[in-house]
């Protein structure tokens, strides 16, 4: 009696996040555009093979660990609205361990920090009175890679979009950067 009770799939919740694992995929989209992908699944087999796939179907190649991941740096960010005062939230920030940070032309601002000190600056500016808009740790290319045309930029944004829309996808990080008038052009 009971025996069969406990024997079978999972059934819940629980069981199914204890059997999630997280996976990173580097590679290289058109042009030697960087990518690094974060992903959280339950089936390792099936996210790499459409990770994979978007990278073919886009030109683009799938790499080995290691090697697009160099030319990222792991890095915290805390975003501020419009209207927050830029000398007080420097002074707090800088006085909290935060390596930069970067008023936005709309009066926005982006507080940068170490991996290490991202929760300590993030709870320091919080007791000053500065509550961020978001605050998470992201992957910061510390080399880019320029885009000039249109095609390529295409081919590149099409791999990001199809890469961010799958489902164990969690962040997409590339280094490409894209001229204002490309972009433009794109709309």
């Amino acid at each position: 009696m009971g025996k069969c009770a406990s024997q079978g799939h999972p059934q819940g919740g629980a069981d199914e996040a204890d059997n999630m694992v997280e996976l990173s995929y580097e590679g290289y989209a058109p042009n030697g555009v960087a990518v690094f992908v974060e992903a959280m699944t339950d089936n390792r087999n099936r996210t790499a093979a459409a990770v994979r796939h978007a990278f073919t179907k886009c030109g683009g190649n799938l790499g080995t660990d290691g090697s697009v991941a160099y030319m990222f740096e792991r890095k915290g960010q805390i975003s501020f609205a419009p209207g927050v005062s830029e000398e007080a939230l420097m002074e707090a920030a800088l006085e909290a361990g935060a390596d930069d940070v970067e008023m936005g032309e709309d009066g926005s601002a982006l507080v940068s920090t170490s991996f290490a000190e991202f929760h300590a600056v993030n709870e320091a500016l919080s007791a000053a009175g500065f509550k961020g808009e978001e605050a998470d740790i992201a992957m910061i290319p510390t080399i880019a890679a320029p885009v000039d045309d249109l095609e390529t930029a295409q081919k590149v944004l099409k791999l990001i979009d199809m890469l961010e829309d799958l489902d164990d996808v969690q962040n997409v990080y590339h280094n490409a950067e894209i001229p204002d008038e490309i972009v433009a052009q794109l709309d």
